[in-house]
């Protein structure tokens, strides 16, 4: 099993990342990326984890982008997670999340529910390479009796178009690539289903994306059929995973259970390979 897309506590994952990968072993995944939000703070451990267990690692995050006011997520493997330009450039986006979730709090209050924005933000603020995000504010809300689960504090709050939701301000998508790019990384479009703009997809393909996440767990069989054809077409390697977070908002019941086939895994690498002997022999 290949498990391309996961995500721990440094952003909005409910496992460590020794849980995530003691999990992913049970589960009999061989391949695994972390790909938390705006953060790279969960790779370390995970890449330990995973030697110890003999599951290849590949160093990922999972970088949202703003265009039209929508979010697109933008994964990036390979990267160097030391890249001080990338570093930096997350530090802002985390600072983003940040504030936006002070503002949805902040709309919460305004309906009548009180939540408690230290506690929520905490965690965030005494270590700053924590992603926060809205599902921090889904499990307060449950937490406090709100709502009975964090699906129902997205369809009630925190979805877009609900009472208390903030959209996001960021990075465009060709600058979130290049970012991926200049790190050393490959950059996927991360659940084209889910962002329901098949249309920008040939702009991101001129914008430098390497691969398109046709394997997602809320894609259905149709939907996979759609993106491996718009990837053939385009010329885009393949990548895919579980979207893993430990939670009932995130339908994947465990790591692996939607699986990146080998062949798709083998030509992703290869192109990793491929960027970086063209890196190397660039003047």
């Amino acid at each position: 099993m290949i498990d391309l897309h996961t995500h721990t506590t440094a952003s909005d994952g409910r496992c460590t990342p020794p849980e995530l990968v003691a999990r992913a072993a049970a589960a009999g995944v061989t391949v695994l990326s972390v790909t938390d939000h705006d953060t790279v703070a969960g790779c370390g451990a995970a890449s330990a984890a995973c030697s110890e267990r003999g599951i290849e690692f590949v160093s990922g995050i999972e970088i949202t982008a703003v265009r039209e006011h929508a979010d697109v997520h933008v994964l990036g493997y390979f990267i160097d997670t030391r890249s001080t330009a990338l570093l930096s450039f997350l530090a802002d986006q985390r600072q983003r999340r940040i504030a936006r979730v002070r503002d949805m709090i902040d709309r919460l209050a305004g309906l009548g529910i009180v939540l408690d924005a230290a506690a929520i933000l905490q965690p965030g603020i005494d270590d700053s390479t924590k992603a926060v995000g809205r599902p921090w504010i889904a499990r307060a809300l449950v937490r406090g009796g709100h709502v009975a689960t964090t699906n129902d504090a997205f369809d009630r709050f925190l979805a877009r178009g609900r009472p208390a939701f903030v959209p996001r301000t960021g990075a465009p998508p060709d600058e979130v690539i290049a970012r991926i790019h200049d790190a050393g990384g490959l950059a996927s479009i991360a659940h084209p289903g889910l962002l329901g703009h098949d249309d920008w997809i040939e702009g991101f393909v001129r914008a430098g994306a390497d691969a398109l996440e046709a394997y997602h767990a809320d894609h259905d069989a149709d939907a996979t059929l759609r993106y491996l054809k718009i990837a053939e077409r385009m010329g885009l390697a393949v990548t895919g995973g579980t979207d893993y977070h430990a939670d009932e908002s995130h339908g994947a019941a465990a790591p692996g259970r939607v699986s990146l086939p080998r062949a798709h895994y083998d030509r992703f690498r290869a192109a990793r390979r491929a960027s970086a002997a063209g890196s190397s022999t660039s003047s």
